[in-house]
């Protein structure tokens, strides 16, 4: 397991993939035309990229924090395989099994962003688990099974049963497999997935969409499946968490998230995992599972060109205390071509003056980051005493807002350097400055972009608030 550079290393050991791998290819083109010979469309093609799909995606993203990622997973020697190697290269480690056969190969030929049609081709037949795929998962500190019904789990099973009882294990399902070992953390079938396996254990039961009917799927399978908790995904509601017949828990999405939902399943699964590692309840890890996929949606899925930026893991920088991933959202918005909107302040207590600005600076473009003074930054400048609420605080109530898109909290007196990394087409700024006195103009020169000035409401402030405030309860402000 050596050979990957990595920004972490886990003591308690690394997060361990299982399941079955596949290599995804995006064909991206125009279709202005049908054909001559078939009422068929014809795409021009501008553009195609090979990527790990299935698995090897969950392992990927699951590794997209600096996390030390094992995979195992059934490998060939085809040319399908060769590539899922290459692009898994100092990313994650692979503990291959053998494949009899080359790795299947899912292709989407996709116009404005949709999928046209998917081909499919390929595929073997998982082999025997070699020692190393044993050691592997005897040294896991977490598993994450991502079953896509084509055997590798199936072998595994004793193995996978054996490390259950003493660590966390989360089995995200498919009907074509099989069920997940005996005292699993958590399941995470979606719920198309939990209706089919409900189906099959209890075929008199009532059918229905609502949420008593997921309710009663997720008791069913918590129960036949002897897991600790059955997480049944439920796309724009969120994830709806059971642990038997008693108190299901509804954690929703935190926003309405539109685009391209291929590998969302896989970047919950992958997110509760390593919450999970890290020693979260299981209702934290849903909810951090909920907010990461619908991030993820949001961002263009699969499709999001940031994704798949593959520079050392050493020199992958999160961006600080932040609530998403900023600068990864300015990167995918531009690439798409949109508007990166920024704007920055203390946001100590916040009003109406400034759910105006946000909203207004919402509307100016296709995203809006926040650049938050830390603590420390807001004493600098407004004096003992503030700020009143903490940084992480503040950010939890601006990231709640429909109209922010991700907070960034930066340290310095200026947000200059934060602004350097996020590089928005438009700063906006609300109170009495001007365009061409706001101090970042200088800074927002060096990739043009423009600063905007939009009104605050009048009577607002964050200080005239503190004041009444102080003075109601007898205090000084």
């Amino acid at each position: 397991m050596s050979g990957v550079a990595v920004r972490r290393t886990d003591r308690r050991g690394p997060l361990v993939v299982v399941g079955d791998s596949l290599l995804d290819c995006d064909i991206d083109g125009e279709a202005t035309r049908l054909a001559p010979d078939a009422p068929v469309p014809v795409v021009d093609v501008t553009g195609e990229r090979h990527r790990p799909g299935g698995a090897a995606l969950a392992a990927w993203l699951a590794a997209s924090g600096g996390r030390e990622v094992v995979l195992v997973t059934a490998v060939g020697d085809g040319e399908a395989s060769t590539e899922l190697r290459r692009l898994l290269a100092d990313r994650v480690v692979l503990a291959g099994l053998p494949l009899d056969g080359d790795l299947p190969v899912k292709t989407r030929v996709r116009t404005g962003g949709r999928p046209l049609v998917r081909i499919d081709r390929g595929g073997g037949v998982p082999g025997a688990p070699t020692d190393a795929v044993r050691k592997a998962i005897a040294a896991a500190g977490a598993v994450l099974v991502s079953d896509y019904g084509t055997g590798t789990a199936d072998r595994l099973r004793t193995l996978l049963a054996a490390v259950a009882d003493r660590v966390p294990v989360v089995w995200d399902p498919h009907p074509r497999g099989g069920p997940p070992v005996p005292g699993v953390r958590l399941a995470t079938p979606n719920a198309a997935e939990a209706r089919l396996f409900s189906a099959a254990l209890a075929p008199g039961e009532p059918p229905g969409e609502d949420l008593p009917a997921h309710t009663r799927r997720a008791a069913l399978l918590t129960r036949h499946w002897r897991a600790a908790g059955v997480a049944v995904t439920l796309g724009p509601l969120g994830a709806l968490l059971s642990r038997g017949p008693d108190s299901p828990i509804l954690l929703p999405a935190p926003y309405q998230a539109a685009g391209d939902t291929c590998g969302a399943g896989d970047c919950f699964a992958a997110t509760v995992t390593a919450a999970l590692a890290d020693g979260g309840l299981p209702e934290e890890a849903v909810h951090r599972g909920v907010t990461a996929a619908t991030d993820f949606v949001a961002r263009g899925g699969v499709g999001d060109p940031a994704l798949w930026e593959h520079e050392p893991a050493a020199d992958r920088v999160p961006a600080r205390r932040a609530t998403s991933d900023a600068a990864r959202l300015a990167r995918s918005v531009r690439a798409r071509g949109g508007t990166v909107v920024a704007t920055g302040g203390c946001f100590d207590l916040l009003h109406p003056g400034h759910v105006a600005l946000l909203e207004s600076a919402r509307r100016l473009g296709d995203c809006l980051i926040v650049c938050l003074n830390s603590d420390a930054s807001v004493r600098r400048l407004k004096g003992p005493g503030r700020p009143i609420n903490a940084a992480e605080n503040r950010a939890r109530v601006l990231a709640g807002l429909g109209c922010v898109d991700a907070v960034e909290v930066f340290d310095e007196d200026t947000p200059d350097r934060v602004l350097g990394r996020l590089r928005p087409h438009l700063w906006v700024k609300g109170g009495d400055y001007t365009a061409e006195t706001l101090p970042e103009r200088a800074v927002l020169r060096g990739w043009d972009g423009h600063a905007v000035v939009l009104p605050y409401l009048d009577g607002h402030s964050t200080t005239s608030l503190a004041r009444r405030a102080a003075t109601a309860h007898g205090g000084s402000p």
